[in-house]
């Protein structure tokens, strides 16, 4: 149980890397903005017609109920921008004679639409409006974190995959030494003339016990080390999925209890076929 109990835990672990990596490539999506600018002679009542309309659409992201997007008035931008070019009293809108920015939303779009093709659908749909003066967003931006989340995402699918093969082949290999000591126990079984079934039985429900007892105790120990690891580290609550965390728990179980019983199965079966010189 031990074996098999550190390489659920290994696999186990992983997986609870890969869900963290999801989420956290979800988060960085997620905050990618777009700015809309509108035209100059749009009124009060054309501006919240438009925000109306455009919360009700499915690339706006949404905390709860309520959509993701931040008016800024050109007054206000006139304010900001005066205090980051030249200091807090001073104003370039008198330099000018005028306030040339233009009234504007902020729209964080959602995750699954934040891709390269998806937002020059986005931008030029919003330009078509006839509120919309322009749209923009840093297009570089967007495709560097795309490609550098599908690279990753292969590295890591990769690992998985290796980290899987390895933990199967580690755990069918001690079930087998485990059962290779009861090679003699199996024949003298058969000797008296018990059947297969009523041989393998008692050791596939052994098997399967052991792995679904291994998967209980991989499973709370992660628990406690991401425990651990949210108190040192407070900003991975940000990445927490109780849900999918409950599901890897589950699959650990599954996983621990069919490697046993198939391992077992192949093992006990091999020792009823060998003969009385084999077994030696």
């Amino acid at each position: 149980m031990f074996s098999i109990t550190m390489a659920l835990f290994v696999i186990g672990l992983f997986g609870e890397v890969l869900l963290h990596a999801n989420r956290l490539s979800q988060v960085v999506r997620g905050g990618i903005r777009m700015q809309i600018y509108l035209n100059r002679e749009v009124t009060e009542n054309e501006r919240i017609s438009f925000y109306k309309a455009l919360a009700e659409r499915p690339y706006v992201a949404k905390e709860g109920q309520e959509p993701q997007i931040e008016f800024i008035s050109k007054e206000q931008a006139a304010e900001e921008l005066s205090r980051e070019i030249q200091g807090v009293d001073s104003n370039f809108t008198q330099l000018l004679g005028s306030n040339p920015l233009r009234d504007a939303f902020i729209m964080r779009v959602q995750s699954d639409y934040a891709t390269s093709e998806a937002m020059q659908q986005i931008k030029t749909e919003l330009e078509d409006m006839p509120s919309v003066f322009e749209v923009f967003y840093i297009e570089s931006v967007v495709s560097n974190i795309n490609r550098n989340i599908t690279q990753i995402s292969l590295v890591l699918l990769t690992l998985a995959l290796v980290l899987v093969l390895t933990v199967v082949v580690l755990i069918n290999n001690t079930i087998k030494l485990a059962l290779f000591s009861q090679r003699f126990l199996v024949r003298s079984m058969q000797l008296v003339g018990a059947t297969s079934w009523f041989i393998q039985r008692p050791f596939l429900w052994r098997a399967i016990w052991q792995g679904v007892l291994s998967g209980i105790v991989a499973s709370g120990l992660i628990y406690l080390l991401l425990e651990w690891a949210y108190r040192q580290i407070p900003e991975l609550e940000t990445l927490r999925q109780d849900e999918l965390f409950w599901g890897l728990c589950l699959s650990l179980l599954l996983i621990g209890g069919l490697i046993g019983f198939f391992s077992a199965y192949a093992s006990v079966r091999r020792y009823l076929r060998m003969s009385l010189d084999e077994l030696y």
